[in-house]
């Protein structure tokens, strides 16, 4: 057996920078009543990250005190995000508890950690991160191999060379026949009437979309 199924929940520990109730605001699970699990830490520094305050601070809990926090918002869906939540070893065990509790688990993760350990009955959303990121060099492409129907894969696009790069990797990897892509505009620069005509000119095989979040609560915390 691995760790992630002996280790007792009472050992596990996690930094926890915030868990709140609100809608999906991204992937195919958009608009869906969601508990959002945010755990603290992240190796990566994207230059539009929009969630640098979960970088440091939180607080450490233990698996029962998260898990029973987590059912009293009465909600199905889960989002395990961060962050890099992968970052931190408890992740693990953490999505196999959740998903052992009868909820419907996905996970946010930025694609420069490996997720081949991540339990099955999770959706991964991975993101692939392009040039404007600045941290193009931190993607982990052997990811791409392990990526099956119900995971997605993300692209944040800040330009129309990180579209025209987008495009590239969507058809030398054939990503949209492993699973569903999804292209973002960064808020504040990239139009996104322009992204969703590139995406309909184009034909690509991709789901175009906004954060949600940002357009009903201009990106407050906890929302």
């Amino acid at each position: 057996m691995s760790a992630v199924e002996t280790a007792p929940a009472t050992a596990v520990r996690l930094r926890i920078t915030e868990i709140f109730a609100s809608l999906q605001g991204e992937s195919t699970r958009v608009g869906l009543p969601t508990v959002f699990v945010r755990l603290t830490g992240c190796p990566l520094r994207c230059t539009w990250c929009d969630t640098a305050y979960a970088f440091s601070g939180g607080e450490t809990r233990t698996l029962d005190d998260i898990l029973a926090e987590v059912a009293s918002h009465g909600l199905r869906h889960v989002c395990v995000t961060g962050g890099e939540p992968l970052a931190q070893k408890g992740c693990l065990p953490l999505l196999a508890a959740l998903c052992d509790a009868g909820h419907d688990v996905s996970l946010e993760t930025s694609g420069a950690l490996d997720i081949v350990g991540v339990d099955p009955r999770v959706s991964r959303i991975v993101d692939l991160k392009a040039p404007g990121s600045g941290e193009l060099a931190r993607n982990r492409w052997e990811n791409l191999a392990l990526l099956c129907a119900h995971d997605e894969l993300k692209f944040v696009l800040a330009d129309a060379a990180d579209y025209a790069w987008a495009k590239q990797q969507i058809a030398e990897h054939r990503l949209a026949e492993r699973c569903g892509v999804l292209l973002s505009p960064v808020a504040g620069a990239l139009d996104p009437a322009e992204l969703a005509g590139w995406i309909v000119r184009d034909r690509l095989p991709v789901r175009f979309q906004l954060q949600l979040h940002k357009i009903l609560w201009n990106d407050a915390r906890g929302r």
